[in-house]
């Protein structure tokens, strides 16, 4: 059993590794998620064992649950914060495009798989392509955009795609999770009443619900951020990050009050908080609290995931899980998304990049977590762990080792265009990003 005091020695440890790392990691084939789950098998691997919690995501469905929604919502946040570019419907292009033909695609592709070579029940094969479709950059910070600026043209393409591609899809994946759900409850065998309530119910009234909700709570704390008429309501002039939380959790709470999806409203509440004061310097503040809280959760998770791992987390892992899980991340998303970005701003590097780093992690998690308190998929739930599991560590390792060489040679040719092009001695921020590789 674990003691009160290890959890704690554990816990210091790992905050303060989580503000250490990212600098020394910098520029190097690594990734803060990748750092937390290597010693979370290393100390749990070691001779001696150490008093490590048992972890056990069946048994304790409902704490993983919440503790990664947690996670998620939070990241979020982060993710609508920092983004500078004005929504729009040409300027957002390529996030249409990977939502409306990466995520569909990927869905149908790994669902094929599940049932084809794994002979997993339709509803469990579609439960499996609903929890790994969502994309969570999170887990490599080079391939996000960076804190909030002054500027709207700051960003290039990939950093943004990628980043508004996991800002919304963390929260379009429910309705075909909740699809598998209503399927296994119904027994597999859907039903023209079933369709029709989860077109109706799960697609067009949760979503429209959270976009509503999100718009709406934006709304209301921009102007409580920047323009209450009161100098003590004005929060923005006192400078406080953890508002970010309180407003994470409103938008939240709210929308799922109004059985609404939250993840949605959590992202379109953010972006609608951009809008109400773009260039205020309180965005920075709010995006690096909310970062440093992220940081540490994601740290954490990560940690006892690689703790699960060594306590024997994929025993039930068998080569065609594995292959499914590979070929999601070698195949089906760079095909899928590579086709989705033609017609876009995207340049032919660009969009290679974009399609490779389908980073799959914590949202993943909680959806598997979520929809196990349901019963009747047909497979055991050690089974469907063990796959998502090896997924998404298999994301961890090679987008985490892969980002940072990747993207750093992005931004020097991006430099090097910019230079070769520019009539200043050195180019600005805004003209390096708009390089199109």
């Amino acid at each position: 059993m674990t003691s009160p005091d290890y959890l704690f020695t554990l816990l210091g440890a790992g905050a303060l590794g989580a503000a250490v790392l990212p600098r020394l990691v910098a520029r190097r084939p690594l990734s803060l998620p990748l750092v937390f789950l290597v010693c979370g098998v290393a100390l749990q691997l070691l001779p001696m064992p150490l008093p490590m919690p048992e972890i056990d995501p069946v048994a304790d469905r409902t704490w993983v649950e919440h503790v990664t929604e947690i996670c998620v919502v939070i990241s979020l946040m982060g993710a609508g914060l920092a983004l500078n570019r004005p929504f729009g419907r040409r300027r957002w292009q390529g996030t249409w495009r990977q939502l409306g033909v990466t995520m569909p695609l990927t869905i149908a592709a790994v669902g094929l798989l599940a049932w084809g070579l794994l002979d997993w029940p339709p509803v469990a094969a579609l439960l499996l392509a609903a929890v790994l479709a969502p994309t969570d950059p999170v887990l490599a910070s080079e391939v996000r955009v960076g804190a909030p600026t002054d500027s709207e043209h700051d960003e290039d393409e990939v950093r943004f795609t990628l980043t508004s591609e996991a800002g919304l899809n963390d929260g379009l994946a429910f309705p075909f999770v909740l699809a598998a759900v209503a399927l296994a409850a119904a027994g597999g065998r859907p039903t023209g009443d079933g369709i029709a309530h989860w077109a109706l119910v799960e697609v067009l009234y949760k979503c429209a619900v959270g976009v509503s909700a999100g718009l709406a709570v934006g709304t209301l704390l921009g102007w409580l951020f920047f323009r209450a008429g009161r100098r003590a309501m004005r929060l923005s002039e006192h400078r406080e990050g953890f508002v970010a939380i309180g407003a994470t959790f409103l938008a939240y709470g709210v929308t799922e009050l109004l059985h609404g999806y939250g993840f949605v409203a959590v992202f379109v509440t953010a972006c609608r908080i951009r809008r109400a004061e773009r260039a205020h310097g309180y965005h920075r503040v709010l995006h690096d609290f909310v970062e440093q809280v992220e940081r540490l959760l994601t740290a954490v998770l990560l940690f006892l995931l690689g703790v699960f791992v060594a306590q024997g987390g994929l025993a039930s892992l068998t080569w065609q899980g594995a292959v499914v899980g590979l070929l999601l991340l070698l195949a089906v998303r760079p095909l899928t998304a590579w086709a989705a970005q033609f017609g876009t701003s995207a340049g032919p590097r660009e969009r290679v990049v974009i399609a490779f780093f389908g980073i799959r992690g914590i949202g993943s998690l909680f959806y598997l977590a979520h929809a196990l308190g349901t019963p009747g998929f047909g497979v055991p739930a050690e089974r469907l762990w063990a796959v998502v599991t090896f997924t998404v560590l298999a994301s961890v390792v090679l987008h985490g080792v892969s980002a940072t060489p990747v993207i750093s040679r992005l931004d020097r040719l991006r430099a090097h265009r910019a230079r070769a092009g520019s009539t200043k001695p050195e180019p600005d921020e805004d003209e390096v990003a708009g390089e199109r590789l």
